[in-house]
């Protein structure tokens, strides 16, 4: 079969004949056959099934022809092989039972076992790689993203115990930080065993921090991940997530291929923050699915038309699809996407 490999080129600044684009969390509610599955099997449970999941990963690819498929699963899928005790809980998020507050909580916490408590998702990424004709992305959650969880208990919205424990008891949390970077590490490098051709660390909430506490705080241990599979030849992106924009800077010597921007921070602004020696990703405001086509292809145009000015860019959101937007409009994006970023590229070629 023939192998659609310009997302791959994108991560690595080649030329593309059209901007790859894809949309984080483009398998979802969104999907109406998705939500048929999803009466009946929980997420947790569809991530258990290899079989399912694959399913569900190509739905989109199959729907929209994005040009890679992101795994389904969880970013707390790993800690469970840590110790950690939690369920996924409609309407709120992960929600833990045995939080992280003391250092013996800390303690406790075990090295991941990749095929001893997760074989269904290295099945799941074995089956996608036979299967599909373009790249598989798939993923972690990043340490500070995750952290906030399991010494929270659930999500939230000003991380006050997170940030109480960075303060407070600062050689406690540099501690939960390498544990947490050595699962990550250890998980990322599985994927690729198993299949991946490109993975993504979501640190979707790290942007609650000022630029100096995630100098401080973060960026040691998400510095130490990507040096972890350096030696690995599959793109490694890194997603710093919401409101992340006066992070940007501090990522001049991370061993990524790419960084992804939210819709706060535009893709110029973005390079010019990160510097050249990244491909960058984004940035669409989710929220912009809710207006009108022509409103739509008017955004994604700007984003376009700054992304092209040079090698190496990946159309996407500024963060995750809701549950409220259009299958179809999704499709008619897409072929946009397609269609106008081929014509420029080919005009600037000839």
């Amino acid at each position: 079969m023939n192998y659609r490999d310009d997302f791959i080129r994108a991560c690595r600044k080649q030329e593309v004949d059209r901007l790859p684009v894809w949309y984080m969390r483009q398998a979802g509610r969104y999907d109406p056959d998705y939500r048929k599955i999803k009466e009946n099997y929980s997420l947790l449970e569809i991530c258990k099934q290899p079989e399912l999941a694959a399913e569900v990963t190509l739905m989109p690819v199959k729907k929209l022809d994005v040009d890679a498929a992101i795994l389904y699963s969880d970013i707390m899928n790993p800690v469970a092989s840590i110790g950690i005790d939690f369920d996924i809980v409609k309407n709120i998020g992960p929600v833990i039972h045995n939080p992280i507050r003391t250092a013996a909580d800390v303690e406790r916490l075990r090295p991941i076992d990749v095929e001893g408590d997760l074989p269904h998702i290295m099945e799941t990424i074995r089956i996608l790689d036979r299967e599909l004709d373009r790249p598989l992305i798939t993923f972690a959650g990043a340490p500070f993203t995750i952290a906030s969880y399991l010494i929270e208990g659930r999500p939230s919205k000003n991380y006050l115990r997170t940030k109480e424990m960075m303060y407070s008891e600062p050689e406690l949390w540099h501690s939960l930080m390498a544990k947490l970077g050595d699962m990550v590490t250890t998980y990322l490098r599985a994927q690729i065993g198993a299949g991946a051709k490109a993975v993504q660390l979501f640190d979707s909430w790290v942007g609650a921090l000022s630029p100096a506490d995630f100098r401080t705080f973060v960026l040691p241990t998400i510095q130490r991940i990507f040096e972890g599979i350096s030696d690995l030849d599959q793109p490694k992106i890194y997603f710093p997530g919401v409101s992340s924009g006066e992070l940007l800077p501090a990522l001049h010597d991370l061993k990524a291929d790419v960084i992804g921007l939210d819709w706060r921070v535009s893709i110029a602004e973005g390079r010019r923050r990160v510097g050249d020696k990244f491909a960058v990703q984004g940035n669409l405001d989710p929220t912009v699915l809710m207006g009108p086509m022509s409103v739509i292809e008017k955004y994604a145009k700007e984003i376009m038309d700054q992304g092209m000015e040079r090698p190496g860019f990946v159309f996407n959101l500024g963060h995750g699809l809701f549950p409220e937007a259009s299958l179809d409009k999704l499709r008619d994006l897409t072929s946009y996407i397609h269609e106008y970023s081929s014509s420029v590229l080919s005009k600037a070629r000839a």
